[in-house]
């Protein structure tokens, strides 16, 4: 019963995600927002979406430590079995961006987190210092993006607005996009409600820490 629960949320966790991400990208690729911010901004705030959801039922259900271990384990998952599974089947292309910005910024981020736990807790000052700056990374993203791309995106759209009938099939878009986004906020929710019952029974019944099961089937389960 344990593993079913667990199962079963990680399930509902992972449809709510890609109703997310599928949601959020097709609005902000209607802001011409390229692929590489979409992937750094959209899909990384909507693939990590499990792991929010795990971590704040985890806190609100006084399993602060599963939501630790998750948070750690889905980083070490995210490098080593994402971006090494993939290599597997396919080169990746790494733009130069990413390498002289965004993979310092990830290293710089970790560092702050291994200063910030040293004591043991990670404080309300903390978290308000991560939130901040991850909402002023991603502002800055979307804009400098915007700048570079606004001729390729204004030069799209006359071509799109060239086309006959493109005008009234785009209308529903936002309505499917809205819909999907509701739809996976609420699979989210209660993938992650199970999903935490279901890791903390098991935790007792296998008689190892809440933060060891976040570490492993839980991270690598949400990533």
């Amino acid at each position: 019963m344990d593993l079913a629960l667990f199962l079963g949320g990680l399930v509902l966790l992972l449809a709510g995600a890609e109703l997310l991400v599928r949601g959020a990208g097709q609005v902000a690729r209607s802001f011409g927002i390229s692929s590489l911010v979409i992937g750094l901004t959209v899909v990384a705030w909507g693939t990590g979406s499990p792991e929010l959801a795990t971590g704040l039922t985890a806190d609100f259900t006084n399993h602060p430590s599963l939501n630790v271990g998750n948070v750690v384990g889905s980083n070490i998952a995210n490098i080593l079995l994402v971006l090494g599974f993939a290599a597997l089947f396919n080169p990746l292309r790494v733009p130069r961006r990413l390498v002289r910005f965004d993979v310092p910024l990830m290293i710089g981020v970790s560092v702050l987190t291994l200063g910030v736990a040293r004591d043991g807790r990670i404080s309300w000052n903390d978290g308000l210092v991560f939130v901040s700056a991850l909402l002023v990374y991603t502002v800055w993203t979307v804009r400098a993006s915007r700048s570079a791309q606004r001729a390729m995106v204004e030069e799209h759209a006359r071509e799109v607005a060239g086309e006959s009938g493109q005008g009234n099939s785009e209308q529903p878009a936002p309505i499917a996009a809205g819909v999907m986004l509701v739809g996976g906020v609420f699979l989210l929710y209660l993938g992650a409600d199970l999903l935490v019952d279901g890791a903390s029974a098991l935790a007792r019944l296998f008689d190892v820490s809440e933060t060891a099961i976040g570490l492993t089937i839980v991270a690598i389960g949400t990533s």
